[in-house]
C-alpha cells in the first residue's frame, strides 16, 4: 500500500521561516502594512496563519522582521520610556546615535535607510514603521497630542539620520555624540513634553 499524499499546507521546514520573510517583504512592499495580513502572508508562503505567529508572534513584529533591522527599536526605546518622560529626549537620541554609531549595526542600518527613504517607501514610513514601530512606544512617554507629538520627534529623528549617515554632512558626522545629545536632546523633550500651543 502507498502512502497517501498529505493534504493541507505544508509543516514548517528549515527553510519556512525565510519563504515567510519573503511573502512578508513583498506583501508588505506592495500592499503596504494596513492591506497585509498574516492570512495572505501565510497563503503565499503555502503555510499554515498558525506557523507564522509561532515564528513571529503579531503582525508587527512580522513587520520588523520583515524590514531585517540589525536591532529592534522597540527594545532600544524600552530603556528610554522606562525612566519616564522627563529628560526623555536627552535620552532617546543617546540611545539612538549609540546604536547607529555602532560600527557592527550601522551597515545594516544605513541600507534599511536607503531603502526606506526610496522612492516607493514613504507610505512604509508613513503607514507603519512609524505609527506600528516608533509611535506605540513614543506614546508611553507623552502626555496628550501623540498624533502631533510623534510625528514631530520622527521628523527630527529621521533628518539627523539622513543628515549624519545618509548624506553625512560633515558638520553633522563628525559632531561628538554628546554634543548632538546636548544641542538636539531638548527639541525633542519639547516635542515630548512641551507646550505645542
Amino acid at each position: 500500500m502507498t502512502a497517501r499524499a498529505s493534504r493541507g499546507r505544508r509543516p514548517g521546514a528549515p527553510d519556512t521561516r525565510a519563504e515567510v520573510l519573503a511573502a512578508a517583504r513583498a506583501s508588505f512592499g506592495e500592499l503596504g502594512f494596513r492591506g497585509t495580513t498574516i492570512r495572505s502572508v501565510a497563503a503565499a508562503a503555502g503555510v499554515d496563519p498558525a506557523l507564522v505567529h509561532h515564528y513571529f508572534g503579531t503582525k508587527d513584529d512580522l513587520f520588523v522582521a520583515a524590514l531585517e533591522i540589525p536591532v529592534d527599536p522597540r527594545e532600544v526605546m524600552a530603556p528610554v520610556v522606562a525612566d519616564g518622560p522627563d529628560g526623555a529626549g536627552e535620552r532617546l537620541l543617546r540611545a539612538l546615535l549609540g546604536v547607529w554609531d555602532d560600527p557592527a549595526i550601522q551597515p545594516g542600518l544605513l541600507a534599511l535607510a536607503r531603502s526606506l527613504l526610496g522612492d516607493d517607501s514613504g507610505p512604509m514610513v508613513r503607514d507603519a514603521f512609524i505609527p506600528v514601530v516608533v509611535g506605540p512606544v513614543l506614546a508611553q512617554i507623552v502626555a496628550d497630542r501623540p498624533e502631533d507629538r510623534i510625528p514631530l520627534v520622527a521628523s527630527q529623528i529621521i533628518g539627523l539620520v539622513v543628515a549624519r549617515y545618509v548624506v553625512a554632512l560633515p558638520a553633522m558626522a563628525q559632531m561628538p555624540a554628546e554634543d548632538l545629545v546636548a544641542r538636539m536632546g531638548p527639541v525633542l523633550q519639547h516635542y515630548l513634553t512641551g507646550d505645542l500651543a
